[in-house]
């Protein structure tokens, strides 16, 4: 079972090009699988049924797995099986049919449009850090980056003349994105001093050392720039919530959001709305005179 689970990952990996970080999460979620089959004495994939698999899904969940890290669980098997179904290796997907348990869903935070201006508008030093910093932050919230993108940006990928920024997805998708003018500027005061660091390949965002910078490194210096700048925890798919739902509350275009996004199912785009219904709700409970409660005078 594990050297045809072997093959499966390898198979995502080099005719899906799916990325480390999709990978990863195929792995981890599929070894959980594995070792169940191993405990319960499953003796090949072909064997295994709907009603054990139903089994893991409940003591998971018992284990504090949520509704949708178990949704994620019963996709990668059910790739698994559509792998060996096809290779002859089983003949049918024990994952068809069942559900996950349902959860409550938690809405993406997001920072407020003052609160990203706090973030982005302060005085910027003239070195390398605070100027690469500088062009991530406004980069993750003009164009709605997800992590993977913005570090595996090239610079072949930028037209700043343009206002253009084309990234890989996921799924191996590629797609253009606009640059907004403050994230082009910022870009434009980053690129001279990237280049002072002798960068060993196209990468955009470099350490001092010339080396791509990885994904914890990013995440590290958004984390510092939150605490910094809002006293607050920040992560980089914050900003991109932050782009999300302020376009949204904007421009009112679900499916204009959804492409910028990169969001195949519209229905994952669609938790923008009860972010921005959030709003319109404040909104509403501050100005309309029946909506106040009792005993108050805001």
């Amino acid at each position: 079972m594990q050297s045809h689970l072997d093959a499966y990952l390898e198979h995502l990996r080099s005719e899906r090009q799916l990325s480390a970080h999709t990978l990863d999460g195929y792995r981890r979620d599929l070894a959980k699988l594995l070792a169940f089959c191993e405990a319960e004495g499953v003796p090949d994939w072909n064997a295994l049924q709907s009603r054990p698999l139903r089994r893991l899904v409940a003591q998971l969940h018992q284990q504090g797995q949520s509704g949708r890290s178990l949704a994620r669980l019963l996709s990668a098997v059910r790739g698994l099986y559509r792998y060996l179904i096809r290779e002859g290796l089983a003949r049918h997907d024990p994952a068809s049919g069942l559900s996950p348990p349902k959860g409550e869903r938690r809405l993406p935070r997001a920072l407020d449009a003052d609160r990203a201006a706090q973030l982005l508008d302060g005085a910027v030093e003239d070195d390398f850090l605070a100027r690469r910093d500088q062009a991530m932050l406004e980069l993750f919230y003009s164009s709605g980056l997800r992590l993977a993108e913005l570090v595996g940006l090239d610079l072949d990928g930028l037209d700043l003349p343009a206002g253009l920024v084309r990234v890989r997805g996921k799924g191996n998708k590629t797609r253009e994105l606009p640059v907004g003018r403050l994230a082009r500027q910022a870009l434009e005061a980053w690129l001279p001093l990237r280049a002072l660091a002798r960068p060993a390949d196209g990468a955009v965002f470099v350490g001092q050392q010339g080396r791509r910078l990885g994904p914890r490194a990013v995440q590290l210096r958004v984390r510092q720039a939150g605490v910094r700048e809002l006293g607050q925890h920040l992560h980089p798919h914050m900003l991109r919530h932050s782009f999300a739902s302020h376009l949204l509350e904007s421009s009112q275009d679900l499916r204009a959001v959804q492409e910028l996004l990169g969001h195949a199912d519209i229905a994952t785009t669609q938790v923008y709305t009860h972010l921005d219904f959030q709003h319109l709700a404040t909104v509403y409970d501050r100005a309309h005179p029946r909506a106040k409660r009792k005993g108050t005078t805001e």
